[in-house]
């Protein structure tokens, strides 16, 4: 297999001419002029005092510049660190400690992070990025050669999310990350006219999701941030036909009433992944963008990224009546990812028993950077067990239903919050609902729920409760509810279940 940088020389000699980046200005390269930038972009790594093995981190919004600098990275063997901008700046230093970065770069918007205090002894080692178009930057350096880069070698280095303690760094070999491009091909179907615009941000590895549409020529858009105005007038501005978009975005853009004042003929598949999606929202999807195709993606940072894949036929098939449940399951595994559900010994479960979500296959990542503890606690019986509870059917279509660490155990009985949630968001009043175990003398955890309501409704909890009973057992309906205006949620939308419990605490 080859090297990420490798394979971007592969897709130069196969689509040299066809248009590979579309920056915000509407500046645009092909796949040979794009090699040229990331040639010279490695040259200006270099010139950082940067060499191979060596780690740089980058801090910015989604950008052609912040793509060529990835790529650079992947061109001459150096390992990018791309760091969550939202981060305060001592979780920032912990990251540049934590991954030994040489240098730090820093887009003109986050100055201020760089002045901070809690950054000051990484002064020295960081880089602000200058204001002009990165071309104009790099107009005169020379192309630096592509360097011998196993594919074992580290790619990049990923931080998880922290919706619950420390983030862990996760190292991403050259090979974990092209399987994954080449085990999503078979339901994305990428080709070589496909315009992909990246809406996620890019210092997450829901970014990698759309690797393999740079393997078959595919040209690249960047939106920095996520309106649905803002992304709209990109679908329309850049023809775009593919993108990844978190449930809450897509929500977001379906609630708008935007969709039908905007160009969308050109848009042919939405990925929805990072947290689920409801039935409802779905059916919004397929009333207002019914000739998209619309495939979830369920994995993590540890699996660069995917593990499953519920298809656009799937989906289809689902909401005219066919397995209709199966709109709530994340899909069937990927070629060569072998998935198993076993119990608290590491046995295997058989078909239809609730387990925790264990893998085995070619993306899957090795261990966590510096930390033989949480690896060896993550590794057992040879598979990475994920810490998702979930189940399988009798076609092999996963369901999740809990984090390990927040199933509620109430009276003995476990109770799998995504289930309970479900059922709320059925409620025509609930916008949002998350639902976390509290501590109770009697029952040693009591369900709790917290709610956002709709604009204007007006619900109170004795009738959520009520209509919890018709579809959920006694046990499982919460036993108190706490209404605010907004959940707390991580960049990629996944809603902050230790945030939430921090709230309730006395």
């Amino acid at each position: 297999m080859a090297s990420l940088g490798a394979s971007l020389e592969r897709t130069v000699a196969h689509h040299g001419r066809r248009v590979a980046v579309i920056d915000a200005h509407g500046r645009a390269w092909d796949w040979s002029s794009w090699r040229s930038l990331v040639a010279r972009s490695a040259s200006w790594l270099a010139a950082q005092g940067l060499r191979t093995a060596q780690r740089f981190a980058i801090v910015g919004l989604n950008s052609s510049r912040y793509a060529a600098l990835l790529q650079a990275g992947f061109r001459v063997g150096c390992v990018p660190v791309p760091i969550n901008h939202r981060l305060a700046p001592r979780e920032v230093a912990a990251i540049l400690q934590q991954a030994q970065c040489r240098r730090w770069l820093v887009e003109p918007e986050f100055a201020t992070l760089a002045e901070s205090a809690e950054l000051a002894a990484w002064r020295d080692s960081c880089t602000l990025l200058p204001a002009e178009p990165w071309s104009e930057t790099l107009a005169s350096w020379p192309d630096a050669p592509l360097a011998a880069v196993s594919p074992a070698d580290e790619a990049l280095l990923l931080f998880t999310g922290g919706t619950s303690g420390r983030a862990k760094g996760v190292p991403l070999s050259h090979a974990q990350i092209l399987s994954n491009a080449m085990q999503t091909g078979g339901v994305l179907a990428p080709r070589a006219d496909d315009v992909v615009l990246h809406v996620a941000p890019m210092f997450h590895s829901a970014e990698l999701v759309l690797a393999g549409y740079a393997l078959h020529g595919a040209a690249h858009a960047y939106l920095p941030r996520f309106t649905p105005e803002l992304f709209l007038a990109a679908v329309q501005n850049h023809r775009v036909t593919a993108t990844l978009l978190v449930p809450t975005m897509l929500v977001l853009l379906l609630r708008s009433g935007l969709i039908a004042r905007h160009d969308v003929s050109s848009l042919r598949r939405i990925v929805y992944g990072a947290s689920p999606m409801s039935p409802e929202a779905i059916e919004m999807v397929a009333q207002q963008l019914p000739d998209v195709a619309l495939v979830q993606g369920y994995g993590l940072t540890e699996t660069a990224p995917l593990l499953t894949m519920l298809d656009d036929d799937t989906h289809r098939r689902a909401l005219s009546g066919e397995h209709r449940e199966r709109m709530g399951s994340c899909g069937r595994a990927l070629p060569a990812v072998e998935l198993r559900i076993i119990d608290a010994q590491g046995h295997a479960l058989p078909q239809g028993e609730v387990g925790e979500i264990a893998v085995r296959g070619p993306n899957v990542f090795a261990g966590y950077l510096d930390d033989p503890q949480a690896t060896n606690e993550a590794w057992r019986g040879g598979a990475f067990t994920t810490g998702d509870i979930g189940r399988l059917d009798d076609e092999g279509y996963l369901y999740l239903l809990d984090r390990r660490k927040d199933v509620i155990i109430t009276g003995g009985e476990n109770v799998y919050s995504v289930e309970v949630e479900n059922v709320l968001l059925q409620h025509p009043a609930v916008a949002e609902a998350a639902v976390v175990g509290v501590p109770d003398p009697v029952y040693g955890q009591a369900v709790h729920a917290v709610v956002v309501l709709h604009p204007d409704a007006d619900v109170d909890t004795a009738a959520l409760q009520r209509f919890c009973r018709n579809h959920i057992g006694g046990f499982k309906i919460p036993r108190s509810i706490h209404y605010q205006r907004q959940l707390p949620r991580t960049a990629m939308g996944k809603i902050m279940k230790t945030a939430l419990r921090e709230q309730l605490q006395p």
